[in-house]
C-alpha cells in the first residue's frame, strides 16, 4: 500500500507548508536526509495553547502531537515530491509545554510517534526520539515537533 493510500484510509488529507514565523525555512536537506523545522500544535488554524498538567491533560497533549505529525508529514510531502521515497523517519524531537510537575511527555509524544509508524509501517517509521518538558512554545502553543527523515 502506498504511503498516500495509507493516509487515505486514515482520513487524512496533506496540509500544505506553513510560512515560517521567523528566519528559518521549513525544511533542508542535505544528501539523503531531509530536516524539517519545529511545527508548532495547532488547533482550528491557530496556536493550540496551553500548557500540559495544567490546562491540558495528556490525551489531549496527543491528539495535538498527532496533529503536528500530520502537518510535519505535508512538509515532508513539499520537501520530497513523493512521501513514498521516505526510507525511513529517523528521529522525532518533541517540545512539551509542561508545569514543572508534568511527567509525561514521553506519552504526549505518542500521538506524532504512533502516527508515523502507521503511515510507513512498523520499520520504516520506526524513530528515535526525544521528548523535553520545557516552560514556553513560541504563541504559548502546547507542543512543538521538529523531524528528521531520510530519503531516496
Amino acid at each position: 500500500m502506498s504511503v498516500y493510500d495509507k493516509l487515505s484510509s486514515l482520513g487524512i488529507t496533506l496540509p500544505p507548508v506553513a510560512t515560517p514565523a521567523a528566519a528559518y525555512v521549513p525544511f533542508a536537506r542535505t544528501g539523503n536526509l531531509v530536516f524539517l523545522s519545529g511545527h508548532i500544535a495547532r488547533k482550528d488554524g491557530k496556536p493550540w495553547v496551553g500548557q500540559l498538567g495544567g490546562a491540558l491533560g495528556t490525551d489531549e497533549g496527543k491528539q495535538a502531537a498527532r496533529a503536528i505529525a500530520i502537518d510535519l508529514l505535508g512538509t515532508l510531502h513539499a520537501a520530497v515530491g513523493d512521501l513514498n521515497k521516505v526510507k525511513r523517519i529517523v528521529k522525532l524531537m518533541s517540545l512539551v509545554n509542561s508545569t514543572s510537575t508534568f511527567t509525561e511527555q514521553h506519552l504526549v509524544t505518542n500521538g506524532a510517534s504512533e502516527l508515523m509508524a502507521e503511515v510507513f509501517g512498523s520499520e520504516k517509521g520506526a524513530h528515535a526520539r526525544s521528548a523535553f518538558g520545557v516552560a514556553q512554545i513560541p504563541f504559548g502553543a502546547c507542543v512543538e515537533i521538529e523531524l528528521i527523515a531520510e530519503v531516496q
